[in-house]
């Protein structure tokens, strides 16, 4: 009984409850009718409402507009939009005031419908489109395109970042969100960069990053992209980041190869770093300090715990309850600067690194070395000034500078800093400083320089009697500085000086092969670890290509078969051709489409559309003949090119030179390379040039010609089948060789008739392989500056 009254007396007050929830989300749901808010009715279309949302994000995105409400109203138009552009959501919609899906958006006291109730969200605590969590946990580190573009890829040639993808309506990114925000303090205080990408305010971002699901973590350093394919655990994405920097970032130093660590400063002209740890892996940290300064100084990592470092320990006095860095730089023996603490942070090995990023004596091996340790004057007390050592790399050139290290070593000038550079090596900026015109290399000089714009203009003066390194050398340079500090006007000359070479810029191949490799493993991750459905379109693409491929391969196969069955058969017919035949020494690539070739007349009506106006690509085979050797040139020469009429840009036409004989002459003239024939006449009996049988292939757009001179063999394997007159009929403009089955044979002539015959049939033995080599244009070309004009140039019949 007192059970069923305890029920009893609590339930008015959950009616109560309920009813004020109730109410309270009736009104909201009123406020956040999409229709409304788009300006739009129940029964406008989707093109209709895409225009209007097209006009409202334009008008409220917060990049342009910048009143107060302007986020709020662009979140309800975007879901507002997603709302109504889906008919299955626009329809529950419709009929229920809500999506089953769709959660309320805006502010935090909208509500949500559960059962056909609408409770307030904080009543379920629920995280997601929280606009005031999200805000808390993600608005510090989100990116915007821009931001990413200008800021975050430069950065990253310095430091990794690592990038969340989310949106508003992920369940999924409400699991990871615990881990993401441990592994975010975690890393951004070792030096991580840290980026949130929110899909549905950045949708640019998101689709330039490659990233097309929610949530996604990905990884950018040096401007590349790289996706995480793991468990969202701590230790995973702590891995993920390490496995991001490049390899042998830090080296391993024990007592086997210390000297050889610490001796590298001359050749790579950098600092040697050397932090002495117990834990036997590199710290995190410190890889990453040696990927921010790894274009100023060597980092080497000692392994305290290991036998192998005993000397070291005992040699540079390392207390080993703490972790100890020492800088070196020109001198091995003694470290320039040493730091020791136990809760070592990034900021303090960051001053540490940035206060001895530089040797004492550093070699200018490229411009940003340059622009860093000589600046350029900004104002009247920032003023710096670079004393230059311009010098050798020959083993004669030792004393001189080492005397000039010893020299910088003791200098307590801040605005003063001492560099060299090897003539060899820089030689367009020496020669400028030294004003040398012969190849003579002079002796060491010092300079002192006052940089006066980013352009390269220097005030400098030139210290009097060279440098070998002696102490009358040394007083001198003394002197100077001090007058400099009383008088910078000693800098009497001005020069503009060019920019210097990159001596340690790797060779081309060796940085495409990197770029290689880049892009290379990159499409492996793709294949191992993107979704196959993602993966679809390229695969679909590859295996039609194979498939089309394979295909082509298979076809062209069975026809070269079938074509090497076929020729044995044509090549015993081809002694019995007649007019139009196919040839046996030729070949096509196509079939012939007709039984007979069609030759046009070359006259001043047809000569402008078979030849001056010819379309690119085409080319226009003319025959040479006269009106005496029409008929036997004309079967012969259908007989000789039948197999390449397949050929959609191969015409064929003649030329009589009865009518033209001053077109060819001209034309012959112009290609002054095709005049080379050879004539055994004497001078005082020279005959006029027989062009008759001759083959020229002109290609009327790019103005050039080839060649056939015939050549008469002396075979009279074709005695028996001479040709007669009725060959091939080239009477009006169009001339008709028809193939071998269309004309009978022809009657017999006299003897010496027939010998004459026989002898200009035989011109155009070798065109077949002439036809073959146009084909393949190996035939040389004969440019000419353009068509002489037929109607213009006719000789007298």
């Amino acid at each position: 009984m007192a059970r069923r009254t305890r029920m009893f007396l609590t339930f008015p007050g959950i009616v109560v409850v309920c009813l004020h929830l109730l109410g309270g989300s009736m009104e909201t749901a009123n406020e956040v009718d999409p229709y409304k808010i788009l300006g739009v009715t129940k029964s406008a279309s989707q093109a209709e409402i895409k225009k209007v949302y097209k006009r409202l994000v334009r008008e409220w995105h917060p990049d342009k507009n910048k009143n107060e409400g302007a986020e709020d109203m662009f979140i309800k138009i975007t879901k507002s939009y997603e709302i109504l552009s889906n008919e299955e959501k626009r329809t529950n919609y419709d009929r229920y005031g809500q999506t089953d899906d769709t959660q309320p958006y805006g502010h935090g006291h909208y509500g949500h419908r559960h059962d056909h109730f609408y409770f307030d969200e904080s009543f379920f605590h629920f995280p997601f489109n929280n606009k005031g969590n999200r805000e808390f946990a993600d608005s510090k580190y989100a990116l915007h395109f821009n931001q990413y573009v200008n800021d975050v890829v430069p950065d990253s040639y310095k430091r990794p970042y690592l990038i969340k993808i989310t949106s508003d309506w992920c369940f999924s990114c409400i699991h990871i969100e615990p881990v993401w925000k441990e592994v975010v303090l975690e890393l951004e205080a070792l030096g991580v960069g840290i980026g949130v990408v929110d899909v549905g305010y950045e949708r640019r971002l998101a689709n330039h990053l490659g990233a097309h699901r929610t949530p996604s973590i990905l990884g950018v350093i040096n401007g590349k992209v790289t996706f995480f394919h793991y468990a969202v655990v701590k230790e995973h994405l702590r891995q993920f980041v390490e496995d991001l920097l490049p390899q042998r970032l830090v080296e391993k130093v024990t007592d086997r190869n210390d000297f050889q660590f610490l001796n590298s400063w001359h050749e790579q002209n950098k600092p040697h770093v050397l932090l002495f740890d117990q834990v036997p892996v590199v710290p995190l940290l410190y890889k990453l300090t040696a990927f921010a300064y790894k274009d100023y100084v060597q980092f080497g990592y000692v392994d305290q715990g290991l036998s192998e470092t005993a000397n070291l320990l005992k040699q540079f006095n390392i207390n080993t309850y703490a972790p100890t860095m020492l800088v070196f730089k020109e001198s091995t023996d003694k470290p320039a600067d040493i730091i020791q603490a136990k809760g070592m942070k990034k900021q303090i090995i960051d001053e540490f690194i940035t206060n001895n990023k530089f040797l004492l004596v550093p070699r200018l091996v490229n411009q940003k070395l340059f622009d860093e340790l000589c600046p350029v004057k900004q104002f009247h007390r920032r003023r710096k000034y670079c004393v230059l050592l311009i010098t050798g790399d020959e083993e004669s050139y030792t004393i001189g500078n080492q005397a000039f290290l010893t020299f910088a070593s003791t200098n307590t000038l801040e605005v003063v800093r001492f560099a060299y550079v090897y003539q060899r090596l820089q030689q367009s900026l020496c020669d400028i400083l030294l004003k040398t015109k012969d190849s003579t290399p002079p002796p060491p000089q010092v300079f002192i320089l006052e940089r006066r714009n980013p352009a390269g203009k220097v005030l400098y003066k030139e210290v009097a009697g060279g440098w070998n390194g002696t102490d009358e050398d040394k007083q001198r340079l003394l002197d100077e500085l001090e007058r400099l500090q009383k008088d910078p006007s000693i800098l009497n000359y001005d020069a503009m000086l060019p920019e210097l070479n990159n001596e340690f810029a790797s060779m081309f191949l060796i940085r495409w092969i990197y770029t290689a490799y880049d892009y290379i493993s990159e499409i492996l991750d793709d294949i191992l670890h993107n979704n196959w459905r993602e993966m679809m379109p390229l695969l679909s693409l590859i295996f039609s290509a194979l498939f089309i491929l394979f295909g082509t391969v298979v076809v062209q196969a069975f026809s070269d078969s079938s074509e090497d069955g076929k020729s044995k058969p044509k090549a015993k017919e081809g002694t019995k051709a007649e007019n139009g035949s196919p040839g046996s020494s030729s070949t096509s690539s196509r079939p012939p489409k007709k039984n007979f070739v069609e030759v046009t007349e070359l006259t001043d009506i047809t000569y402008t559309s078979n030849l001056v106006k010819l379309r690119p690509g085409h080319m226009n085979v003319v025959l040479v003949l006269t009106d005496a050797t029409k008929n036997v040139l004309l079967s012969k020469f259908a007989k000789e090119v039948y197999s390449f009429t397949g050929s959609l840009t191969l015409h064929f036409s003649f030329l009589n030179m009865d009518k033209h004989s001053a077109w060819m002459e001209t034309l012959l003239e112009f290609a002054q390379d095709a005049m080379q024939i050879d004539t055994e006449e004497d001078d005082c009996a020279r005959h006029k040039i027989d062009y008759t049988g001759y083959v020229l292939a002109l290609n009327g757009h790019k103005k050039y010609l080839c060649l056939f001179k015939p050549v008469y063999t002396g075979e009279e394997g074709g005695s028996s089948e001479e040709e007669g007159p009725g060959g091939a009929t080239g009477g009006g403009k169009r001339s008709r060789s028809g193939s071998r089955d269309d004309h009978p044979p022809r009657r017999s002539t006299p003897r010496s008739r027939s010998t004459a015959t026989l002898q200009i049939h035989h011109k155009l033995d070798r065109l077949g392989l002439w036809m073959e080599r146009l084909m393949e244009g190996t035939l040389p070309r004969y440019y000419i500056p353009g068509w002489p004009g037929l109607d213009k140039i006719t000789g007298p019949k």
